[in-house]
């Protein structure tokens, strides 16, 4: 039986503290986990159950303060209603994140302390693998609670590999459309962030003929990347900047800005990172520099959607054609973006938010 541990003491935050902060957005809860015992202090935010239960995953992450670890919850759980909303899976949207540094603070102790929170819910907050998470730490919250997907126990697994297939059929859309391409052979592009997304959408492009340029904070999989692939290497500070094709974030989130856009040469931005917009202003002015924008929710959506399918009845073909046809939702987004003059971002936000719409009150989103 799943259980509550004895060390386990709630603290939910003030609702004035949420409501001050800029990237607050009406959020249904907001959860501050603290463990003195295990060192766990963490934050689960739930936007939106409109669809269902929210649906989102854990980032361990060293934030400066606990202030930075709000912003970045409130900002990862709203996009994730949008993100389920237009992966059209039956979920609302949530995240969690852990404040510590995976490699030393993520002991399973802290673990199962924070499975305690997730328990909280009762069903209402189910997460999965993120940033600094794998699928063995999921296994030992999964000890604690059921409220998890995407471990060893389930059909799908590692939800990563879903993400990089997802992210590689939206760039082949994106390639479609902007360059009337078929595929990839040839292309340049600037890959930033070698996590677990990164490197297998490296190798999908690979295999396709892509030429890679290649950036990350550690050298050994800098070194992979250069073996596997012959990629060529670029400081991350600069990887929007190669002289690519494409530019693929894959990293963190808030890297196109008025400073970063308009050194940007590539003529396509698409990658696996959340958030990728500072501003939603930022979404028009790539639109203005003529780059073509595959929305970060949309693009990256293939490991929630694997998350969606792992479930009783799994079925592999589905959840694989169900990945592959993000491309189809990003190929509708580029061609109102072009008919109606308005940016790719803002194209993605009508059509998911149409979908949180009761059935009687959606429109047309595009």
């Amino acid at each position: 039986m799943k259980h509550i541990t004895e060390t386990f003491a709630p603290r939910l935050i003030k609702s004035r503290l949420v409501s001050s902060n800029a990237s607050y957005d009406h959020h249904e809860d907001v959860v501050f986990c603290d463990d003195p015992v295990t060192g766990l202090r963490a934050i689960i935010a739930i936007h939106d159950t409109t669809l269902g239960p929210a649906l989102g995953g854990t980032r361990i992450y060293p934030y400066a303060n606990e202030a930075d670890a709000l912003r970045d919850v409130l900002r990862l759980s709203s996009g994730m209603t949008l993100k389920n909303a237009i992966a059209n899976v039956p979920y609302g949207g949530g995240k969690a994140v852990i404040i510590g540094d995976p490699k030393t603070d993520k002991t399973p102790a802290l673990l199962r302390s924070y499975a305690n929170y997730i328990n909280l819910f009762e069903g209402r907050f189910i997460t999965g693998e993120d940033v600094g998470m794998r699928v063995k730490d999921a296994d030992i919250i999964n000890q604690v609670t059921p409220h998890i997907r995407g471990t060893s126990k389930g059909h799908a697994g590692d939800p990563s590999p879903y993400t990089a297939l997802g992210v590689y059929a939206g760039i082949r859309a994106a390639v479609e459309h902007k360059f009337c391409g078929i595929g990839v052979h040839g292309l340049v592009i600037s890959i930033q962030g070698l996590g677990a997304v990164g490197m297998a959408l490296a190798d999908h492009l690979h295999k396709g003929g892509a030429k890679l340029i290649v950036s990350d904070i550690r050298d050994d999989v800098l070194s992979e990347a250069q073996t596997r692939f012959g990629a060529r290497i670029i400081s991350p500070e600069r990887a929007h900047a190669a002289d690519a094709d494409i530019f693929a974030p894959c990293a963190l989130g808030g890297g196109l800005n008025r400073e970063t856009i308009p050194e940007i040469r590539a003529r396509i931005v698409a990658g696996s990172a959340n958030n990728q917009l500072t501003t939603p202003e930022d979404g028009n002015r790539l639109q203005t520099y003529g780059i073509l924008y595959a929305p970060d929710y949309v693009i990256n959506s293939g490991g929630v959607i694997s998350i969606a399918h792992d479930k009783p009845g799994f079925n592999a073909r589905a959840l694989r054609t169900h990945v592959i046809d993000i491309g189809d939702t990003l190929r509708q987004i580029f061609r109102t973006s072009e008919k109606n003059g308005t940016a790719t971002a803002e194209i993605a936000d009508q059509m998911a938010r149409a979908r949180l719409m009761p059935p009687d009150k959606r429109g047309c989103a595009a």
